[in-house]
């Protein structure tokens, strides 16, 4: 009897503790699946407002997953971060970093392969849909490593009225070096003291000069870096020769001396301090809504070839997150990158549709044919060539970014610049040979 007795209460308490261990698997699903996403604010409008929109109609739509944006201010300030609490054990689950981040990521050991959450043909088609241009900052050693969200290009903005005041054909913009040049001058304006009152044409140079350098250099037909990320060729004759046509605008007083300030060139150009400005497609819807005038959006003038640089944010997932945040993180990325909120995302911001299905949804096919500007970057892509990215990617590109800012302030001729810059790249870029 005691016996008997004894394996009843057996089998009780391993009931009691099944349907224990079921109620707090139970409890376990219940509790949603939380991970933060660190984002950049790069350009202008109301950014945060879409980011958010997009977090709650993604929890609406997956009630199991919670996200929390968390905006870490610029490009350079959420690498920083995001590298920061990493290293701390903390790091974000997924963050939008710039694609050219790539290769520090990697060798921080920071992020995981997407390719990692490639498991169904859906997942395969979706991965395949983005444009190539894209992708060449976005995969490396045969991985997948980020997946393009905030894309853009390097586009021309102009003022047609004033390129009617200056006896411009305002419907043909400057499409070559020698006609920008000769079109930036006929649009300075100097007062009676022969103080500038409007330039002819702004190329930021803070913020992210060698990205706007690559405007010069694509279009001169010349490549800043090899493909593996461990060689430049900042003192190729083509190299020194885009550098000089700069410098030369501003000596010939149709930009800006010295350093032009990327934040508020759009500002500039609002205010009709300038009468073009390159700048990124990224602040096309900026432009939209503040400029009080009638403007055109055109591809970068070429010289040897048309081109620009591909730019902006890819989303990684890191290492360090939990496979239950992964797996949620990858869900969103997948989500906010299909075809129409893609679309969405490029009508709301001026960013690029990250993929041909995106410019193929109704909204965007009518969106380009009401305002054909949001199609010039796109159209701009078959000519696009990587952003510059190389391992140790902070420091080399700071030697090519101090070499500019000195040779555009004059410390240094453009031939001198590019050689130190160079010094410096080999020095940094040899152990990764």
């Amino acid at each position: 009897m005691q016996r008997k007795t004894f394996n009843r209460w057996v089998l009780a308490a391993c009931a009691t503790a099944a349907l224990g261990l079921g109620s707090a698997q139970a409890q376990a699903q219940a509790q949603p699946v939380e991970f933060s996403f660190f984002f950049p604010v790069a350009v202008g409008g109301p950014i945060t407002k879409y980011i958010d929109g997009f977090a709650s109609e993604f929890m609406k739509a997956n009630p199991g997953i919670k996200v929390n944006p968390i905006y870490a201010g610029t490009y350079q300030e959420t690498i920083v971060k995001a590298l920061t609490a990493h290293k701390s054990g903390t790091p974000p689950v997924t963050s939008v970093l710039l694609s050219t981040d790539m290769f520090t990521l990697i060798d921080e050991d920071a992020i995981v392969p997407i390719d990692n959450f490639i498991k169904t043909a859906d997942d395969k088609a979706w991965l395949n849909g983005f444009y190539k241009a894209f992708m060449l900052n976005s995969q490396t050693g045969g991985k997948t490593w980020g997946v393009p969200f905030q894309r853009s290009t390097v586009v021309m903005y102009y003022n047609k009225e004033l390129f009617k005041e200056a006896g411009l054909d305002p419907n043909k913009p400057p499409t070559t070096w020698a006609e920008l040049k000769d079109a930036a001058a006929k649009l300075t304006k100097k007062d009676a003291g022969g103080k500038v009152t409007q330039w002819g044409v702004q190329i930021p140079s803070s913020g992210f000069p060698y990205w706007l350098f690559q405007t010069l250099t694509t279009t001169n037909d010349a490549v800043l870096a090899n493909e593996a990320g461990n060689a430049v060729k900042f003192d190729d004759p083509k190299v020194i020769e885009a550098l000089q046509y700069w410098v030369d605008l501003g000596k010939a007083g149709a930009h800006p001396p010295g350093v032009v300030e990327w934040g508020t060139t759009p500002k500039d150009f609002f205010e009709k301090k300038t009468a073009i400005m390159f700048t990124t497609t990224g602040n096309l819807t900026n432009v939209k809504a503040n400029a009080k005038f009638d403007f055109g959006v055109s591809m970068i003038p070429g010289n040897k070839r048309k081109g620009s640089p591909t730019g902006g944010g890819n989303f990684y997932i890191f290492k360090k997150a939990s496979p239950a945040q992964q797996e949620a993180a990858f869900k969103f990325i997948k989500w906010v990158t299909q075809p129409e909120r893609a679309a969405l995302w490029s009508m709301e911001t001026g960013y690029v549709g990250v993929s041909e299905a995106s410019y193929g949804t109704d909204a965007l096919r009518k969106y380009g044919r009401d305002f054909p500007a949001a199609l010039v970057a796109r159209d701009q892509l078959p000519h696009s060539v990587a952003e510059f990215s190389t391992h140790d990617n902070q420091r080399v590109t700071k030697a090519l970014n101090d070499g500019l800012q000195a040779a555009l302030t004059g410390t240094k001729t453009p031939a001198q610049a590019m050689q130190d810059a160079q010094r410096e790249a080999d020095r940094l870029l040899r152990s990764y040979k």
